[in-house]
């Protein structure tokens, strides 16, 4: 593929811009409902370049670069939708009775571009001076050049296309055949370890093994001895300390919820804080080089594209100047209520803790992004210790025991603060894994940076309708008035309830107490371990095979394990970078494949309201199709992986060894 010449190649036009625009548009529509049906979101950044890449490569002009505008635009659509995880839990305390637009579209923007700005001087120590993998900005720049690559004739890139195809269409149609029932998307199996319960869980996802194909042997036995740490050490005790209720999975599985994710909670935290001293150094070096780009601009010195960043004047005027509608939000939500003798210091303080937090939750962001990819990353652990901090402070300002109604506005204003962050966290997220992207296909920043916020502008505008649409339909589990269909919104549920614990003092402190300790035992054993030379086992992955589902983490690991097997086998190779690339687009091929049909089905479950809208068969076909789909599946795994060895043994003979 020819890089970019002097003549400056097509990149943020309005055709990418529009483009962006309208699949940002939907893919917002499809994850707020899948959000709150399932708790969980889709990544749009890969599926978005594939949608691209087939419609722009049939008009006049297109190039690589502006293919990356518009699935830098379109990954909004799975960044904003996030708010989710805090917004209802508004409806669900009784405070709002649907979402008012202005407000809502409000929170979710000057949150959205708060990361865009936030992320902008942190682009040169996470993105550029950094060995940390970015799976999925890797994955999404490998369609990029693969899709540029076949359209110029490439043989390699031809060869390319052909394993992200397949790989796609295995992961896609395995998908598909899970939600007919006839192979079940999870393995699980639940059982009593001496007096309480544990289990062994996993997703049958090629999604996710491909995600642990491209984050690499140590963040996946990180993760894994996060597993061993909370599902079999903490949660047989636990469990045992606890009364059985229901099944040995109801049991076990409540147990985590209640405890052992806030365990997990505690290990991130830690985690993060030693993240943020860790990188503080490289991030004020990138502030600095900032800085300079800017001077060296104004003085009239050329700088290559891919070191032109957002001026950071800009930068600061925009970041400032975003205080005053958020001012104007917050006291659009105290002025009328029983908070508004107090507003004036519930404004500064909360404008503060946005400013001061939000650029701290940037950098653990961006660099958790950076660790195991943006849909990955555990924002909403994020969320919880956000949530925890702003109901903390308000304890300090209002103390407890504050009559109900005062109470309920507390916890108002705890979410709608906690909201504001949430959006940076999201966008800062995402942003950095969309500017790897960049520089990996040689794209510019500061356009790539304006079509992340023109993208959390689209996103904006769709979220406020699709709430009020779903709440006024079908309403949230826990609300008032909610129905026998109302949606789960499992961490809005979470995060309002930990704001109301706080605030009314009954919050549980002692197993975010454990995980801290826990937390900073894994700090001094991945220090220990750097020391002396051998694989580390960064924290935070420790602290996300806590704080996740098994189901979602065990594929992980396996895939981690795959990639390593599979890369020590490629260096044996003739031409060991192309034989390595191949499997990196194995990894993205499974990736993308789950990630389209991930937006077909938020379409085909919202046209249908029906969870399953896809069953062949009932409940009591799971004795077949759990032993069934697990074999297919590690079955089609190795396939997949065969197919790669052999594309690469056809066009690269091994070197004699």
């Amino acid at each position: 593929m020819t890089s970019p010449d002097s003549r400056s190649p097509a990149e943020l036009t309005l055709r990418g811009i529009a483009l962006g625009g309208l699949i940002t548009l939907l893919f917002t529509a499809a994850n707020v409902y899948l959000g709150l049906k399932v708790g969980l979101t889709f990544a749009t950044s890969i599926p978005a370049a594939v949608i691209s890449m087939a419609i722009l490569r049939y008009l006049p002009g297109a190039t690589i670069l502006e293919n990356n505008i518009v699935q830098t635009v379109a990954s909004a659509a799975g960044t904003l939708a996030a708010i989710i995880f805090v917004l209802p839990g508004l409806v669900m305390i009784g405070w709002w009775n649907g979402f008012p637009f202005l407000l809502t579209a409000g929170i979710t923007m000057t949150g959205g571009i708060l990361g865009v700005m936030f992320s902008v001087p942190l682009r040169r120590a996470l993105v550029v001076d950094t060995t940390l993998p970015y799976p999925e900005g890797r994955a999404a720049a490998e369609v990029l050049k693969i899709g540029a690559g076949s359209r110029e004739g490439e043989a390699e890139s031809a060869r390319g296309l052909r394993i992200i195809l397949v790989n796609a269409l295995v992961s896609a149609g395995f998908a598909i055949l899970t939600q007919t029932r006839l192979a079940v998307a999870e393995a699980a199996l639940w059982f009593r370890a001496g007096p309480g319960a544990t289990g062994i869980a996993g997703g049958l996802s090629f999604a996710l093994i491909g995600a642990g194909h491209l984050v690499g042997l140590s963040v996946g036995l990180a993760m894994f001895a996060g597993v061993v740490i909370g599902w079999w050490i903490a949660l047989p005790i636990l469990t045992a300390i606890a009364p059985s209720t229901g099944s040995v999975a109801e049991w076990a599985g409540g147990v985590f919820s209640r405890d052992v994710r806030f365990l997990g909670a505690g290990v991130i935290g830690v985690a993060a804080i030693w993240t943020l001293l860790r990188i503080i150094g490289p991030v004020l070096r990138g502030i600095r080089a900032s800085v300079a780009a800017s001077q060296a601009r104004r003085s009239g010195t050329i700088l290559d594209m891919s070191e032109r960043d957002l001026p950071i004047g800009l930068v600061a005027l925009v970041s400032l100047g975003l205080l005053v509608p958020i001012a104007a939000l917050l006291w659009s939500v105290v002025a009328a209520g029983p908070l508004a003798g107090a507003a004036i210091p519930l404004i500064a303080g909360a404008l503060l803790f946005v400013l001061v937090i939000g650029l701290v939750i940037a950098a653990v962001c961006g660099y958790m992004a950076g660790l195991i990819g943006a849909s990955n990353s555990p924002v909403s652990g994020i969320g919880i210790l956000s949530v925890l901090a702003a109901a903390l402070l308000l304890v300090g300002l209002f103390g407890r025991g504050t009559p109900p109604e005062t109470t309920q506005a507390l916890v108002a204003y705890a979410l709608i603060v906690t909201g504001i962050v949430f959006g940076v966290a999201t966008i800062s997220n995402d942003n950095l894994q969309d500017l790897k992207t960049g520089q990996l296909v040689g794209a510019t920043p500061w356009k790539q940076q304006v079509a992340l916020v023109i993208g959390v502008v689209f996103g904006s505008i769709v979220v406020p309708p699709v709430l009020e649409l779903l709440n006024g339909t079908l309403g949230f589990a826990g609300a008032p008035g909610a129905g026998p269909n109302a949606l789960p919104a499992p961490q809005a549920a979470l995060i309002s309830a930990l704001a109301k614990g706080v605030l009314g003092g009954d919050l549980n402190w002692t197993m975010i107490g454990i995980g801290a300790a826990i937390g900073v035992a894994v700090i001094a054993l991945d220090e220990g371990l750097g020391r002396a030379r051998l694989l580390r086992l960064p924290p935070l992955g420790i602290g996300l095979g806590i704080y996740l589902p098994m189901s979602v983490t065990l594929p992980v690991v396996l895939g981690a394990v795959i990639g390593w097997v599979y890369d020590r086998w490629a260096l044996r190779q003739r031409d060991p970078e192309a034989a390595v690339r191949m499997g990196v687009l194995t990894a993205t091929g499974m990736i993308v494949g789950e990630s389209l049909w991930g937006v077909a089905f938020a379409v085909i479950v919202y046209a249908t309201g029906s969870d399953a809208p896809l069953a062949l068969v009932g409940d009591d076909f799971a004795a077949v199709a759990l032993p069934a789909g697990t074999l297919v599946f590690l079955v089609l795994v190795g396939a997949l992986y065969r197919f790669t060895r052999r594309s690469v043994r056809l066009t690269s003979p091994p070197a004699t060894r």
